[in-house]
């Protein structure tokens, strides 16, 4: 099936796509974020560029996206993935000794336990989607959120993650006439100081190789130094334009990127803990 998934003419279901995903982790180092997840995905399986870049609904995910992020959830749960509070996702010794089999009858089980789940609680329907896994989560919310605030209040808050990271003098300069550079800041690195140029569109879609050309062309003779930030993805070939050699590196955060940038800085997500209370027993022991 693995070596099939480019000519699908789709994006693989569910059950298909849950042991290449298990793989593609491992083909980077047993660990990946995210987006070298996606990445690493579509690289190892040829998915062509118009499957990786199809939408899902409105959320700001492409569909591939998403029914990875179905099949980390699953694997978690299987026990053959873990992930990090950075948003980092390993392979556990069950997953280094994993099997196609063992992974498709591990979720074959879930789904199974979810189909009972649901039996007893009708209730949770309206927020599963028919594999039993929750239809959106944090980051499609504040995503939605993000998509549906003014252009400005967008570049507002960019200047505040750039300020947040370590910029300073950061503008917006973003207005018709200006090739598409919406601000500018200077990041300061020990004795080095450089500008640095960012753009940032609230796309739902994903950006294509073309925008990135359009962006570099407009840094040309201001910086060496770019920013792409956006509320969607970059298709594969706008990555690839992003580092292509001999142009000016453009440094690319696509939406899952910056949701977890936002959950880092504690701009606009709140993190609540649980308050775990147990008797300790070893201490009551000692009276």
């Amino acid at each position: 099936m693995t070596g099939e998934l480019s000519k699908l003419g789709r994006v693989p279901t569910h059950m298909e796509i849950v042991w290449p995903a298990l793989l593609a982790i491992r083909e980077t180092g047993m660990s990946a974020t995210i987006s070298e997840h996606v990445n690493k995905f579509i690289e190892m399986f040829a998915i062509p560029d118009a499957i990786a870049s199809e939408p899902h609904g409105d959320t700001g995910r492409t569909e591939l996206e998403y029914r990875l992020a179905w099949a980390r959830t699953g694997l978690k749960r299987g026990g053959f993935l873990d992930n990090s509070s950075r948003g980092v996702w390993n392979i556990t010794e069950a997953g280094a000794a994993a099997t196609e089999e063992s992974v498709k009858q591990a979720i074959l089980q879930q789904r199974a336990e979810d189909r009972v789940e649901r039996e007893k609680s009708k209730s949770s329907l309206a927020d599963k989607d028919q594999d039993g896994v929750p239809d959106e989560d944090w980051r499609d919310r504040l995503l939605g959120v993000l998509r549906s605030i003014s252009p400005d209040a967008f570049e507002r808050l960019a200047m505040r993650i750039l300020r947040e990271s370590g910029f300073t003098k950061v503008t917006v300069t973003g207005r018709s006439g200006d090739g598409g550079i919406d601000g500018i800041g200077i990041l300061q690195l020990n004795l080095i100081s450089f500008p640095v140029l960012f753009q940032c569109k609230r796309y739902q879609g994903s950006v294509r190789p073309s925008e990135v050309r359009d962006f570099r062309g407009a840094m040309m003779g201001r910086s060496d130094k770019g920013l792409f930030i956006t509320t969607g993805s970059f298709t594969s070939d706008a990555q690839k334009e992003a580092t292509r050699d001999g142009a000016p590196p453009i440094e690319l955060i696509d939406g899952p990127q910056l949701c977890e940038l936002l959950k880092k800085l504690g701009l606009g997500v709140k993190v609540r803990l649980v308050e775990v209370v147990e008797p300790d027993l070893d201490w009551i022991a000692q009276l």
